[in-house]
């Protein structure tokens, strides 16, 4: 059984993780995550917690035994590089490219437990829209009522002496939004300073 997981965009080159990557390939989890441990690497840090995220899909998602687990394959591939420039001398500008890396992990069982297939959810069966089901379906499908929203006027925002305010009108600058009065840039450009 083959559990695989992804790291990707990670801000160190694919050449600085291909290092830590040769030291774990073909080793139990155990012994992988004791030799990243150890090592003086920055590029340890991404690898243990891909490691540790692969090896919780296998218990949770598979029933797998974490001891019972070893790295199949580590590929460390280049991701889309970032451009930057630094100023130099003379006014020029050279460049430098920041490499990102995508790094998949496999990992698979030292001795096969039988366990092939992943747990499965129950789900029900799909209703079709438009077709009644049959009475002895345990389908039920709930009837919506569409209700119609009417937006009053106007005119048809008083009530009987009282003024029903839009809530779109208010705000910082409500006075400004008016009716006929000017909206967005050149509210701002053409308010009126008190002082």
């Amino acid at each position: 059984m083959k559990v695989k997981a992804k790291a990707k965009f990670i801000r160190q080159s694919p050449t600085k993780i291909r290092l830590v990557a040769d030291l774990i390939r073909k080793l139990p989890v155990g012994q992988a995550l004791d030799q990243l441990k150890f090592s003086g690497k920055r590029a340890a840090g991404p690898v243990i917690k891909l490691i540790e995220s692969a090896m919780a899909n296998a218990e949770h998602n598979f029933e797998l035994a974490k001891d019972n687990l070893f790295v199949k394959e580590i590929t460390i591939d280049q991701g889309p590089t970032l451009k930057r420039w630094m100023p130099r001398a003379h006014g020029r500008a050279t460049p430098i490219r920041k490499k990102l890396s995508h790094i998949n992990l496999v990992l698979e069982e030292i001795k096969p437990s039988g366990k092939a297939a992943a747990k499965k959810t129950v789900l029900e069966a799909p209703v079709k829209l438009g077709v009644q089901p049959k009475k002895e379906s345990s389908v039920k499908i709930k009837e919506s009522v569409k209700e119609e929203i009417v937006e009053p006027k106007g005119e048809e925002m008083k009530e009987k002496g009282k003024v029903i305010t839009d809530p779109r009108m208010e705000g910082r600058r409500g006075h400004a939004k008016a009716e006929g009065g000017a909206k967005g840039f050149a509210a701002k450009m053409f308010r009126r300073k008190s002082g």
